[in-house]
């Protein structure tokens, strides 16, 4: 007996163990009944145990090969992590070292919101038994969570991706690469990425651009690039999607393909025998003969690109890249550069900025050094804190919204806030010559990657007499815009009706008139904020109104004065 109790001591002591081991890393519950088998042989007579005992060798045999597969499957998953580990460790390392260089490539950008939106949430379920021993990290993340980028900020950068590429004509492979206009970076999009970029497009029946991105993932993963999502997903999305913008043969010929990679596929089957016999009825309602489709890749170009809301879309783009500016020899060499002194305003007399003509008609000037490095920074430093999505009023409601045509976030200043803020309002006044004690307040914006404003009015127009009513200071006279950043690629001010490009230049400022002395608007100013290509914007500006300007600017005999 003393024997079977020290038996029994042992695999009670060895039970415990054993079944915290099993508890913390979820082993198969057969062990649990292994073990069960082996505290009921405990109490009974060691006598009757002899064949059992034996067998319980042959039972801790397979326990310990359990053992052992299950450490291999938690070192196989350790290991993947450790590798996904290193590779972000080289990447922070280089993140971190230029943190604003790092996110002006929008590739970047676009790599960062989907790995915290996306990666390490993965990670996270993935390994909850790993994670487990170490809760450190698990804090960590908890705390951190909050202010992670969710699936509306992923899915809005890979939108930005697609208006960068329709605005600067750029195909997606020199994309998947990195390669943006005066731009080389290690920044690359891979197969997965790209996939993901269509079926971004794709579950926003935006069919066209799905169209583009799911072609480079399958162009990538057959030029033997590894990837996690299958090639049967990828043609599953991509024929759907190329029917959808009305080419059969293409859908048939990548259905089939499809077919021949899963023939058990649950739509396949359906798909291209719906896809044959409605290009069978097309062909013989046009009394055609069926021509094969292009074994070339679906490139930008391919198909058209949906027409959209905005009537003057192809010209506004045009003047994004620089293409279309309208600006004869004849006309610039009537442009001048001088001083100004602000009508021998005594704050400029010593000092008067530097002018510069941008456009004749309607005019249009730059000044120079208007805002110093560290008037940029204080500015940009009391923005921050309070930057939200940019809005817009609805013409119909007057409500502010937000819009997907302006694509920004801002965050508006007073003069009190800070000596800086109360000396760059002072500034502008004695430029202009135009009071700004009935102006709006200075308006701090950034376009970060995508970031743009559609072609619009500074000002109210007929059909909207009361947006500016509630500020009882009648409408916008003139538009005062500060440039507080350089822009590597993108990112102009263009005036699509006379085909004007202002580019940014850190530090100055341009001025314009949206109306007439007659307080008639100007059409002519309709105005837009390229999508930013590689960089980060940085603008204030200041909306100045009619009330209080009666004697400084007075008006004009005719409307158009």
């Amino acid at each position: 007996m003393p024997l079977i109790c020290a038996i029994t001591e042992t695999l009670l002591a060895y039970r415990k163990c054993f079944l915290y081991t099993i508890c913390v890393t979820s082993l198969n519950w057969l062990v649990l009944i292994a073990w069960k088998g082996i505290l009921m042989c405990c109490s009974v007579d060691l006598m009757h145990l002899g064949g059992q005992m034996t067998d319980l060798i042959y039972t801790e045999k397979e326990l310990v090969q359990s053992l052992r597969e299950y450490i291999k499957a938690e070192e196989s998953k350790l290991a993947a992590v450790k590798s996904w580990a290193n590779k972000l460790d080289a990447l922070t390392r280089v993140s971190t070292a230029d943190p604003e260089g790092y996110l002006a490539h929008p590739v970047n950008a676009y790599k960062l919101m989907k790995r915290l939106n996306t990666e390490w949430s993965e990670l996270e379920n993935v390994q909850k038994d790993i994670l487990t021993f170490c809760p450190g990290f698990v804090s960590n993340m908890s705390v951190h969570r909050q202010y992670f980028p969710d699936e509306e900020d992923e899915t809005g950068a890979a939108k930005a991706l697609m208006r960068l590429q329709d605005t600067y004509q750029l195909d997606s492979e020199a994309f998947s690469k990195g390669k943006l206009p005066g731009v080389h970076s290690n920044a690359v999009l891979t197969v997965d990425d790209c996939f993901d970029m269509g079926k971004t497009a794709y579950n926003d029946a935006d069919y066209y651009h799905a169209v583009l991105w799911l072609q480079q993932a399958l162009k990538q993963l057959d030029d033997g690039e590894e990837a996690v999502v299958s090639k049967a997903d990828i043609l599953d999305y991509l024929s759907y999607s190329v029917y959808q913008m009305g080419d059969l043969p293409r859908a048939i010929e990548l259905t089939r393909r499809l077919v021949a990679i899963d023939p058990s596929h649950q739509r396949a089957g359906g798909n291209l025998r719906y896809f044959e016999q409605l290009l069978m009825k097309q062909l013989r309602e046009m009394n055609q003969d069926y021509q094969p489709p292009s074994e070339e890749p679906i490139q930008l170009g391919t198909y058209s690109r949906p027409k959209d809301h905005l009537p003057e879309r192809e010209s506004y783009e045009a003047l994004c890249r620089g293409e279309g500016i309208q600006m004869t020899e004849a006309r610039r060499s009537r442009l001048f550069c001088r001083y100004h002194d602000g009508k021998r305003n005594p704050r400029l007399l010593l000092k008067p900025v530097k002018e510069e003509d941008e456009w004749d008609s309607p005019h249009i000037v730059r000044y120079l050094d208007s805002l110093s490095d560290e008037e940029v920074e204080k500015i940009k430093e009391l923005a921050k804190p309070r930057l939200a999505r940019a809005t817009v009023r609805d013409p119909k409601t007057g409500v502010l919204t937000t819009a997907n045509y302006r694509v920004s976030k801002s965050a508006w200043l007073e003069g009190e806030e800070d000596p800086v803020i109360d000396r760059v309002n002072q500034r502008i006044e004695d430029i202009t010559g135009l009071t700004v004690e009935t102006a709006e307040l200075l308006q701090v914006a950034n376009y970060g990657v995508g970031g743009q404003y559609e072609p619009h009015f500074d000002f109210s127009r007929k059909d909207e007499p009361d947006a500016f009513k509630r500020l009882g200071t009648g409408n916008r006279l003139a538009t005062y815009l500060n440039y507080m950043s350089d822009v590597e690629a993108g990112g102009a001010t263009v005036f699509p009706d006379f085909g004007a490009v202002i580019w940014p230049r850190k530090g100055t400022s341009v001025f314009w008139y949206n109306l007439f002395r007659s307080g008639e608007g100007d059409y002519r100013t309709r105005h837009a904020a390229c999508p930013v290509l590689v960089g980060s914007k940085w603008v204030s500006n200041k909306w100045i109104h009619e009330r209080g300007q009666e004697f400084r600017r007075p008006c004009g005999l005719t409307e158009v004065d």
